[in-house]
């Protein structure tokens, strides 16, 4: 009989798929805190368009989506540590994250009480999670530049140009026979 391995037990994510999910809830104060110190970190990590959005109410899985942009996989790594050294120091455990893909373009750190959402800028525009969330209310990051000139997702989104107005010259209306 094959003695079951320690690794056995553990899912691709580094977890035991036997221990249950913490329920989100138990004191709004302090994710609160948590969630406007964590994207005040990303703020200083050069991350952009930083979102918090208060999901109480609205969502049972967890209370604060914490939603930024990276530039790359190493940069999104290394605010997602810095991330989870500030719950670390807040008390803040995290329950599961996935920054052991390899070539992340949204690495998902979960505490519980908020989820810290980073994503390269399409893998954001596609998933639109604050269009998804477009109901929840928004908290101001302090010392973050707030999104300025951004659309209803809260996303810069390729507007065309003046000279790209004009109609183009093969329309199909003008090669009638």
């Amino acid at each position: 009989m094959k003695n079951p391995r320690k690794t056995d037990a553990i899912d691709d994510a580094g977890q035991t798929p036997a221990s249950p999910r913490p329920q989100p809830g138990r004191d709004h104060e302090k994710a609160r805190e948590f969630a406007l110190a964590a994207a005040a970190e990303l703020a200083s990590d050069k991350c952009t368009d930083l979102v918090v959005l208060d999901l109480r109410g609205k969502s049972q899985l967890t209370d604060f989506f914490v939603i930024a942009s990276g530039t790359s996989d190493v940069q999104m790594r290394s605010a997602a540590r810095n991330v989870e050294k500030i719950g670390d120091a807040q008390g803040m455990s995290m329950f599961r994250s996935n920054t052991h893909d390899l070539n992340p373009t949204w690495i998902v750190l979960d505490f519980v009480d908020v989820v810290v959402h980073l994503f390269e800028p399409q893998t954001r525009l596609h998933y639109d999670l604050e269009m998804l969330w477009g109901d929840a209310p928004r908290l101001t990051v302090p010392g973050a530049a707030g999104p300025g000139g951004l659309d209803r997702a809260g996303l810069h989104r390729a507007k065309p140009t003046p000279s790209e107005w004009s109609p183009r010259a093969d329309a199909r209306s003008d090669a009638r026979d």
